[in-house]
């Protein structure tokens, strides 16, 4: 197959949605046992070690379509993978088991992602997103990672000594998933990004088009790979631990770094249309959490037809 053609550009997107998927696989697995066996309990790693390790796809992804091609990559594949996470994560789970909301997660970090979702556009509003934006949503990550911390403290404070008896023990082989799925997620992520815009560029799509859609679905591939796995686990608090931790990373972690290394600049088509979506869609979750504690199954159906609906007028 020649360089560039259809058929290999297609071949590179494929490889690197499932390289992605693997390396997040060995990344949560390894930084997950790792977190187990220093006596952290499932919800925690959920929405702390595991929702990180599922960042990092959008976090490789936004750095070096940043690098590589236009900030465009980045701030799409972010803004779309949030609202994925969302719409087509939680709304899966949700179909597959009612997921209950742990009044921990609801209390102390679904107003997080909130703050980050309506911070991203307030810093974002001016059409651009450079060096002290970037600070100020780095300060924001240490809030939440001390919030996070305490937390932390307070849950190893109440382990007896039987349950810390009872964990399991560190492994090397545990340092070697995180190791492997790092350089996975390194190699899927260019390889996507090669795949991806090639295939849609030769369509005619924009950048910001690509990010959006193909960049930011093939990105939160891990955190659906999770939070469905969990939901039929019946571990639902993980499913909704792993999406809300992920999105206040997405924004705090990845968008901040990337502002830090280049300036972001925002569209006003991203300020009429994408911005707004993703504070309706996070507000709409939220609202639906708070109902009842829980997503329903026709909740799960409510987030995927507005994931739906957003797809549908993304299209020009």
């Amino acid at each position: 197959m020649p360089l560039g053609s259809p058929a290999t550009e297609l071949l590179l997107l494929a490889a690197g949605v499932i390289l992605l998927y693997l390396g997040a696989e060995s990344l949560i697995k390894g930084a997950a046992d790792l977190a187990l066996a220093v006596g952290l309990k499932a919800s925690t790693v959920g929405v702390t070690v595991v929702a990180f390790a599922t960042t990092a796809p959008e976090l490789f992804v936004a750095i070096v379509g940043a690098a590589t091609v236009s900030t465009d990559i980045g701030l799409g594949a972010i803004v779309g993978s949030n609202i994925a996470n969302i719409g087509l994560v939680l709304g899966i789970a949700a179909l597959i088991r009612p997921l209950d909301v742990s009044e921990t997660v609801l209390r102390n970090q679904v107003p997080f992602m909130v703050v980050a979702a309506l911070l991203l556009v307030a810093l974002g509003w001016n059409g651009r997103i450079g060096r002290p934006e970037g600070v100020v949503l780095l300060v924001a990550l240490a809030g939440f990672t001390l919030v996070v911390i305490r937390r932390i403290q307070r849950t190893q404070s109440g382990i007896t000594a039987a349950e810390r008896d009872a964990m399991p023990d560190a492994r090397p082989r545990d340092v070697g998933l995180v190791v492997v799925g790092l350089v996975a997620l390194v190699a899927g992520s260019q390889w996507l990004i090669s795949g991806g815009r090639g295939l849609l560029s030769a369509a005619g799509f924009s950048d910001l088009f690509i990010g959006l859609t193909v960049l930011a679905i093939g990105t939160s591939l891990p955190e659906l790979a999770a939070s469905v796995v969990a939901a039929v686990r019946d571990e639902t608090s993980f499913s909704i631990g792993n999406v809300v931790g992920s999105n206040i990373y997405n924004v705090l972690a990845v968008i901040g770094i990337l502002a830090i290394l280049t300036p972001i600049q925002v569209s006003a088509g991203v300020r009429a249309f994408e911005f707004p979506v993703l504070v309706a869609i996070t507000v709409l979750v939220v609202g639906l959490m708070i109902r009842g504690a829980r997503l329903s199954r026709l909740d799960g159906f409510v987030l995927i037809v507005a994931y739906g609906v957003f797809v549908y007028l993304l299209f020009p």
